[in-house]
């Protein structure tokens, strides 16, 4: 790319080896997102309009599934629209732009796990505190907090990027990521503040993770002493604590892949490398939390059987029709 004014696409040159079996990918990926969403959507309207559910808990839950939403969103629709193109480009806005989507959805996702980590450690650690602090004035802040900061950083973050003279076009992935665009920079071009950048909001996130192991010490010290604290922790942590796992080990063999940029491996498996952090956490993570927690399996079950009934009450009415008839 001589100019960022002369050209203005990407070549997402990740997709040459599957285009061998495009439309067997297409249908698996279209069926992944269409239960992402179905399954994120669902959760996120079952606590919307049940207001048993309106607790800070089952609010945060409910960021956590619309972040699922945008995250896969960014991705899934253009990889799908790659997969039956016979050419697989990318606009340099569109690529800007899905880089920012990426980054941020994962941040987002690991700061409302540190926002739900607080809200587990004050309900069991500090109960009699637990509703004078956790008010929905504070919810609300807590949740612009989870979404606003990774927008507002990697916002930043994308603005120095698109700074850069750039002297490539071949992105060697199926999707954008910031990381591999700065790579393209030309040798003389500046990435110092692009380095220093990414250095702080790395730092920055990884004090997330220390807050979380903070908040689990003393949840599992307080645990310990009371049964019913237990009991409280498996019921609701076990499934926080799933998700953290499963994520920060999809995050992290992620960013080691993506700095380590081995060649070794074929394209294929760097390509699901590449994107299984949007195919595991936002199909795992409602299934977890819709089957771990109480209110929310049983109200599953309970709408399931309003729904048996209403079906067995309309078979029954022709029925009882013709035989009065």
């Amino acid at each position: 790319m001589d100019n960022q004014s002369n050209e203005r696409s990407f070549i997402l040159s990740g997709f040459n080896e599957t285009m061998n079996f495009r439309v067997p990918l297409f249908s698996f990926t279209l069926l992944c997102y269409c239960v992402i969403l179905f399954i994120n959507i669902s959760l996120v309207l079952l606590i919307v309009f049940d207001a048993n559910l309106h607790e800070p808990m089952y609010i945060l839950l409910s960021s956590f599934c619309i972040n699922a939403i945008y995250g896969s969103t960014g991705f899934y629709p253009k990889f799908l629209s790659d997969l039956l193109s016979s050419s697989q480009t990318i606009s340099y806005e569109g690529c800007l732009l899905q880089a920012f989507i990426m980054y941020s959805f994962g941040c987002c996702d690991l700061s409302i796990l540190a926002v739900m980590a607080f809200d587990r450690y004050l309900a069991i650690c500090r109960p009699l505190h637990y509703h004078s602090f956790m008010t929905k004035r504070r919810l609300s802040q807590l949740v612009c907090f989870s979404w606003l900061t990774p927008l507002c950083t990697f916002s930043i973050n994308i603005v120095l990027t698109s700074k850069l003279r750039l002297c490539g076009i071949n992105i060697q992935r199926v999707l954008c990521l910031n990381w591999l665009i700065v790579k393209l920079a030309c040798p003389e071009a500046d990435t110092f503040s692009n380095n220093i950048s990414a250095y702080v909001i790395f730092i920055f996130y990884v004090s997330h993770g220390f807050f979380i192991m903070w908040t689990y010490m003393h949840l599992i010290k307080t645990c310990v002493r009371s049964r019913d604290d237990r009991l409280k922790f498996m019921q609701t942590c076990v499934p926080h604590l799933i998700s953290l796992i499963t994520f920060l080990s999809v995050i992290v063999f992620q960013y080691v892949y993506l700095r380590l940029d081995s060649t070794d491996l074929s394209q294929n498996l760097q390509n699901f490398i590449a994107i299984e952090f949007l195919i595991i956490p936002p199909v795992m993570n409602p299934l977890v939390y819709g089957f771990k927690l109480a209110k929310i399996r049983n109200r599953i079950f309970t709408l399931a059987c309003v729904k048996d009934q209403v079906s067995l009450l309309e078979a029954r009415t022709p029925t009882r029709y013709q035989t009065t008839s």
